[in-house]
């Protein structure tokens, strides 16, 4: 099955966040993708809904305590929240989250069973320098990549939010290699959308998709969450 998640980012309030994934969820009766939703820390919901889960975007690596402006264990368990985002580009770049603290992260929920999405993946100026593997094998410096609650999800820098999404070759390639460091689901982000999602998803490697500002818009949603069990679909009638 092909695995879609979102994120919300800094997105949408509480109230339109359950809104949003109350309608989502009683159109996905007949959806068989497993759904994966990280809204923003202020509109959790209880993890409860029938055909999606909740994850977060962020948490301090400690159970409660003097952490200013963090979430902690404690509440996510509040939520029942299971699954976590760590690595993110915008973690990285935008908070200075670097390989140590975020290894630091990895271990502490990895330790506590949750369903780890991390995210990797290069700057246009790596891409260009024909370094994007030398770059990827350094953002693994620290984490278990065969922990067996593990989900990649290669998202290059340069197309996230640009509406320019990696070529379909460049996406394989990178894939490839991916698998060469990890057996986990792989993922792809950066600009997935209705038009593209189908031809993604259709690769061998591409586990599912990582959705950012195309997951905001319900129809387009949902033609990716749609492209993705007709993929899943089709895989399983060629074998």
């Amino acid at each position: 099955m092909k695995l879609i998640a979102a994120n919300f980012k800094c997105n949408l309030t509480r109230q339109a966040t359950h809104k949003y994934l109350a309608d989502l969820d009683s159109l996905l009766q007949d959806i068989q993708s497993p759904l994966q939703i990280f809204p923003n820390t202020s509109a959790l919901l209880d993890n409860n809904f029938k055909h999606l889960s909740i994850g977060a975007q962020n948490a301090t690596p400690a159970l409660n305590g003097a952490f200013t402006g963090e979430i902690g264990l404690e509440q996510l368990k509040e939520f029942g929240i299971e699954s976590i985002l760590i690595g993110h580009s915008e973690r990285r770049t935008l908070f200075y989250e670097d390989q140590k603290m975020l290894a630091q992260k990895f271990d502490y929920f990895a330790k506590e069973g949750f369903k780890i999405f991390y995210c990797v993946g290069e700057s246009l100026e790596v891409r260009e320098s024909g370094r994007v593997e030398e770059f990827l094998h350094n953002q693994f410096v620290g984490i278990d990549s065969g922990y067996e609650n593990l989900v990649v999800a290669y998202e290059p820098i340069w197309a996230i939010g640009t509406g320019v999404s990696a070529s379909i070759q460049d996406i394989d390639k990178t894939h490839a290699y991916l698998k060469t460091v990890t057996n986990s689901p792989l993922l792809y982000g950066g600009s997935v959308n209705a038009k593209n999602a189908s031809e993604i998803l259709a690769l061998e490697n591409v586990s599912g998709v990582l959705i950012g500002s195309a997951s905001l818009q319900k129809e387009q949603f949902l033609d990716i969450i749609s492209a993705g069990r007709n993929t899943s679909a089709k895989n399983i009638q060629s074998k």
